[in-house]
């Protein structure tokens, strides 16, 4: 028998159904010794199999998955690759305990290294700063004590430097050195390397030098300013350099002024630094 059967057969009886009720519950005005109404609801054929039907009952079918997904689930995964934890070989050394019966924490520092050295050799200077006299057999190098600083600079040719030499109590000078002309000036008894000869025997063959510098100077407002001026550096000099009476520190710059007077060891000759005034 058919469920449409089944449900016409007279055996099942339904109750009767009045639309009052169904309203009043619609509404929210029941009774609570009624039963609330139920819903019927409709049953497609097409999900029942007949009896007499002669086709085979459907049947669900499965979801199949892709092939490329299944031979990707059937393969075995490799075990990936491992981390190596061990040390590095240059690590090997800082990590390997004292040998002597020391404890396991204690660390083996090794050797320590030599750090570098930054100081000028003054090889470099040497080789650069060589200046060969004669000719054949007689030739020779002679190695300059001084070479300029970067700082070098000619002074413009609004300050005409000029230095006068005098000697004893004359009052004219026997000699004028102009020093605008060039950066550095080398003064000492060694004629074939000295731009100003000094003739007392005790002046050094190399004594002191006269140099232009570029320099930038700060003042107490924060105002940098910069100038080309004049330098006197006494290059270790065996009986030292005085400028106006005082004797000047080796190896440093010192600045020269207009009327400055300058005296090398212990010669009578006087050397004034003068600018003269500008027209």
């Amino acid at each position: 028998m058919s469920p449409r059967d089944r449900s016409r057969s007279p055996q099942r009886s339904r109750r009767p159904r009045s639309s009052s009720s169904r309203s009043s519950w619609r509404h929210g005005r029941f009774d609570p010794s009624q039963s609330p109404p139920r819903r019927r609801h409709r049953v497609s054929p097409a999900r029942y199999h007949h009896e007499d039907s002669s086709s085979p009952p459907r049947r669900r079918r499965r979801s199949q998955s892709p092939a490329h997904v299944r031979r990707r689930q059937s393969r075995s995964r490799s075990p990936g690759r491992q981390r190596d934890r061990r040390a590095l070989p240059s690590q090997q050394d800082s990590y390997r305990s004292q040998q002597g019966g020391g404890s396991s924490n204690a660390v083996d520092k090794g050797p320590e290294k030599e750090k570098p050295n930054w100081k000028p050799t003054g090889i470099l200077a040497a080789e650069s700063n060589k200046v060969t006299v004669g000719s054949g057999s007689k030739a020779h190098d002679i190695v300059l004590k001084y070479h300029e600083p970067p700082e070098a600079r000619k002074p413009p040719a609004s300050e005409p430097w000029v230095i006068y030499v005098f000697k004893g109590d004359s009052k004219d000078p026997i000699h004028t050195v102009p020093l605008h002309s060039r950066t550095c000036w080398l003064l000492g008894r060694e004629t074939a390397v000295a731009d100003v000869p000094l003739e007392h025997p005790s002046c050094s063959k190399q004594h002191a030098v006269f140099q232009f510098r570029y320099t930038t100077k700060t003042n107490e407002y924060g105002d940098k300013k910069s100038k080309v001026g004049l330098y006197l550096l006494d290059l270790d000099s065996s009986n030292g350099t005085f400028m106006n009476d005082e004797k000047v520190t080796p190896s440093r710059y010192v600045q020269c002024l207009s009327g400055d007077i300058v005296k090398f060891a212990d010669s009578e000759r006087e050397y004034v630094v003068m600018l003269p005034p500008k027209e």
